[in-house]
């Protein structure tokens, strides 16, 4: 069967003179990026930064807009936040980035929602839809990026966007497909060879195995690794190796 998958990684997730993972090596390792656009990490020398390395190895660009919550870094939701509010951050961000990519000499290709305004998203319509909004006003053609069987999947579908169902290498899943919480003990994994020969189940079966021990069906377009995540070289090197040698070509995903 001949396969072919996106590894993605979030990166640009610094500040300031403050490094987060080693950006450099995951790109070697990557095929699409997503850059933190300066509201939960980032800045505007370290996006410039960030896309010039992707642009170097031909890799994929996309924005990862987050709530304006450097302090936790993104991953804390803000509670009353309205649709037209979600909507301006989002396009807010997508906006910084398309014209840091544009003095790099580069483009823009995808969307992924970054943290708690992702997970929330995942489980409440009017955020999808206002992430899914914001995108469509800003550029159709960015493939919206979104947790496979999740209402941000079921908001880009209703707008017309073109998809990119992601599955997580490194995180665990809940039997009704969402991400355990990082609250949660086991919630991030870290062994490369457990990760490698799951992705590969993933990506050949389309299936993944819950924390009850359920198998659930994840449509899989796109694989990400967290680059923040110990061990991320590794992990990302090993599953990368293991999915080749399954045959499984690692590509960017398709855009219209």
């Amino acid at each position: 069967m001949s396969t072919t998958i996106d590894l993605n990684c979030d990166l640009g997730e610094g500040f300031g003179p403050w490094e987060m993972g080693n950006d450099a090596a995951m790109i070697k390792l990557a095929t699409s990026v997503n850059v933190a656009c300066g509201f939960h990490a980032g800045d505007a020398d370290i996006m410039h930064r960030t896309v010039k390395l992707a642009k170097a190895r031909g890799v994929s660009v996309g924005a990862h807009p987050g709530f304006r919550d450097l302090h936790g870094f993104g991953r804390r939701p803000v509670p009353g936040i309205t649709a037209a509010e979600i909507e301006n951050l989002v396009a807010y961000q997508v906006g910084a980035l398309q014209a840091v990519a544009a003095l790099a000499g580069y483009q823009v290709t995808h969307v992924k929602a970054h943290g708690a305004l992702s997970n929330v998203a995942c489980e409440d319509d009017m955020t999808a839809r206002a992430i899914a909004a914001a995108i469509k006003a800003v550029d159709r053609n960015l493939v919206f990026v979104v947790l496979a069987s999740s209402k941000l999947a079921s908001a880009g579908e209703a707008a017309g966007l073109t998809l990119a169902h992601e599955v997580f290498a490194d995180r665990a899943y809940e039997d009704d497909a969402t991400l355990v919480s990082r609250k949660k003990p086991g919630a991030v994994l870290h062994d490369p060879e457990l990760i490698a020969e799951r992705v590969l189940r993933m990506v050949q079966h389309g299936s993944v195995v819950t924390v009850t021990g359920k198998e659930i069906k994840l449509r899989a377009d796109t694989v990400c690794i967290h680059g923040d995540t110990d061990g991320a070289i590794e992990i990302a090197r090993q599953l990368r190796q293991r999915l080749q040698q399954a045959g499984v070509t690692v590509a960017p995903f398709a855009r219209p």
